[in-house]
């Protein structure tokens, strides 16, 4: 089986023109001619990700988060992104990523973060996540720790204790706090996301209950996708969820 063929396999279930207009979904380097050996699946590629691909013996990587977000100038060892290029060539390996067209896609990241968080009846948010409901509603200290045991979370960030049950969830992966608003005016009950910043938490006690997971954190089950898409195309292709930690942020605990 050709590179290509898997690619395309991704890109039905996430087409290209899904992605919002500042993303690089899509190739990153290589040929798609070339079989296909193996694919190692990731969210984020580093030169241990690279290397984890030789090692396994897989010429295609397919990550979340683009490698290349801008042009190249240069292909030295001045940085990260540089020398995980230089690495991927040396020894042909393919890098794809399907990133915010994967977000946007039905039964993409979004609807795979509610599937983990047991939600029932979900549709799309406007403007982006989604939305859907727990079986059973919760006290808001029971449903921050499901958000926190679920995700794997160290440190969870969130708002006052909302003193109503939540059952209406919306949620969004990533950096997903443009979608708070749309949460609200949907009259959910929580809103979980990978990223916000300070002075978004200013002015909705009692609201709505705010629970922000971290980006990596929210984003983790995304390799699952990728795994049904490929191991469903090719059954027999070796394939591997990546065992390096690409989360950069660590937490003192």
């Amino acid at each position: 089986m050709k590179i290509k063929e898997i690619i395309s396999a991704l890109e039905r279930f996430a087409p290209l023109p899904l992605q919002e207009s500042y993303d690089n979904a899509g190739l990153q380097v290589g040929l798609t001619e070339a079989d296909v050996s193996g694919a190692l699946l990731c969210l984020d590629v580093t030169e241990d990700v690279v290397r984890e691909a030789v090692e396994l013996g897989c010429n295609l990587i397919v990550a979340h988060h683009p490698l290349l977000f801008r042009g190249l100038k240069c292909v030295s060892d001045t940085s990260q992104v540089e020398r995980c290029v230089r690495l991927a060539v040396k020894n042909d390996i393919c890098i794809y990523a399907a990133h915010t067209n994967l977000d946007n896609a039905e039964d993409g990241v979004n609807y795979k973060m509610a599937e983990k968080l047991g939600l029932m009846d979900v549709s799309p948010l406007e403007g982006g996540g989604v939305v859907g409901y727990l079986p059973t509603a919760e006290d808001s200290l029971a449903f921050l720790q499901r958000v926190k045991d679920v995700f794997r979370v160290e440190c969870l960030e969130h708002n006052e204790l909302l003193s109503r049950p939540i059952q209406s969830v919306a949620l969004c992966g990533g950096a997903g706090a443009f979608v708070l608003d749309a949460a609200i005016r949907q009259e959910a009950d929580a809103f979980v996301t990978g990223e916000m910043g300070y002075h978004q938490f200013f002015g909705h006690e009692q609201q709505i209950q705010i629970a922000v997971t971290g980006h990596y954190q929210s984003e983790q089950y995304t390799r699952e996708i990728f795994y049904q898409i490929v191991s469903d195309l090719a059954p027999g292709l070796p394939l591997f969820v990546t065992n390096v930690e690409t989360n950069p942020i660590r937490y003192l605990i």
